[in-house]
């Protein structure tokens, strides 16, 4: 006998034909047995499921081209090319942090990659900006513009990371959307070299099951907090996977979201918290010093709006420029008090200037037309001489080669070379990555650090 269509039983039992009495109970039985099956994992999963991404890239390998001499007409040199790159795409995972629409994955999912775009679990997809990229961190945050708020992970902690606790893992594996997997802590404060210029320390190791394609997504606790990003497996074995603790996430966000390096615009103060939120710098002689702002006042609100975590503040810097002003609600020694401070332009550096002081070597932009005939959407710089012991000569970099990215980004013009070499203290290792064109082919070298001078 076939079961009654639900329309039918509910007819029935309207009219009185059928006992609803039977039909409830089994009805409660089914719903008290769906609970039971209800664990932590579960209730994690659906809490955060609409916070959790993938990322769709585009990446360039080598392939065959057509010889040419493209560097003899604009550097009065020879270097035909016979090899150029291929477009392809890879995957990777993400997090929205933020509900303005800023996306965090790992750096090593965007770097080399163009047009990145980022994909809920509705397939509502949008395209991604990058904000800013810590190569040495493994870390990236993006911006898209849904339109509107968009549900955001809350981040933990992993100072208190216990060994055997239950983690979860969500993420996007070999192109499998929205894959959850689950294991335990297997240890913390693990070390992973990947080369010798590349090492990645304080990692979370765990047996929760990650695959080419989680990288950037979250692990979360059973609270359904962030306690860190995937970032790595070890490809000889099985279930040994690694973590980037969110609190290295949170000790870069300042530098990585800040208003001085992104936009050379000066603020002139830090803060750190969440929940409680407090002023942790003042720069001397800076905006936020003429406005009065000391250290260890709490920070209530920016321009009206909450401050409940530290990056609040950060974010909502971001739409502002040199002149604008920014008021703030702050707490100092249970009084309120409200300070208003005016962001300055910061000079720009000169880029070619400081190649040449920390590495002895000339640069200048990529022309356009050769960028485009080597498919370098982003552009590059190319060396046009090298002093004779330099840095750059001891690293064996010569005249013709093009500098792809630089200090873990890709450099768009001399005044961003500047602004990433501004920093740059004499006996400081800055990484380049390099791409020769010689008489074959389009090489490209693993990446080099140079020792400023």
């Amino acid at each position: 006998m076939k079961p009654m269509k639900a329309w039918a039983v509910a007819l029935f039992v309207a009219t009185g034909t059928i006992d609803a009495a039977p039909l409830a109970a089994a009805a409660t039985a089914e719903t008290s047995s769906r609970q039971l099956r209800r664990t932590p994992v579960v209730e994690v999963f659906e809490k955060t499921k609409d916070a959790v991404v993938n990322i769709s890239c585009s990446q360039y390998i080598s392939a065959p081209a057509t010889p040419g001499d493209l560097f003899e007409h604009f550097f009065d040199f020879r270097s035909p090319l016979t090899e150029r790159p291929r477009k392809i795409t890879s995957v990777g995972s993400g997090f929205v942090l933020h509900p303005d629409g800023y996306v965090v994955t790992n750096a090593h999912v965007v770097l080399k990659t163009k047009d990145q775009t980022v994909i809920f679990p509705d397939k509502k997809e949008f395209e991604a900006t990058p904000v800013a990229i810590d190569a040495r961190n493994d870390l990236a945050v993006l911006k898209i513009d849904a339109g509107h708020p968009l549900p955001a992970l809350t981040l933990g902690r992993s100072d208190d990371l216990m060994i055997g606790e239950t983690v979860i893992a969500i993420g996007n594996p070999l192109g499998y959307e929205h894959s959850l997997t689950t294991g335990v802590i297997s240890a913390v404060n693990r070390r992973l070299r990947f080369s010798e210029d590349v090492e990645y320390t304080g990692l979370i190791q765990t047996d929760a099951s990650i695959n080419p394609g989680n990288s950037g997504g979250p692990l979360l606790n059973v609270l359904g907090e962030l306690i860190g990003i995937n970032t790595a497996i070890r490809g000889d074995a099985q279930n040994i996977g690694f973590a980037i603790p969110v609190d290295a996430l949170r000790r870069a966000l300042p530098n990585m979201l800040s208003l001085e390096r992104l936009k050379r615009v000066e603020v002139g103060m830090r803060v750190a918290g969440s929940g409680l939120v407090r002023v942790t710098e003042v720069k001397d002689n800076g905006p936020a010093h003429a406005a009065g702002i000391e250290a260890g006042d709490r920070l209530l609100a920016m321009n009206g709006q909450p401050v409940r975590q530290d990056i609040d503040f950060y974010i909502g810097l971001l739409s502002k420029g040199a002149n604008d002003r920014v008021t703030l609600q702050l707490e100092r020694r249970g009084k309120a008090v409200t300070a208003t401070l005016t962001l300055r332009a910061i000079p720009i550096p000169d880029g070619a200037k400081l190649a040449q002081k920390l590495f002895g070597m000339k640069i200048a932009p990529l022309p356009a037309e050769v960028a485009a005939a080597l498919d370098l959407e982003r552009g590059g710089l190319v060396i046009i001489d090298v002093e004779k012991g330099s840095p750059a000569a001891r690293a064996g970099l010569t005249r013709g080669m093009i500098i792809v990215t630089l200090a873990g980004d890709f450099p768009r013009d001399l005044d961003h070379v500047g602004l990433l070499l501004e920093n740059v203290k004499r006996g400081d290792q800055v990484a380049f990555r390099i791409w020769q064109v010689d008489g074959r082919s389009l090489l490209m070298y693993p990446p080099v650090s140079l020792r400023a001078r």
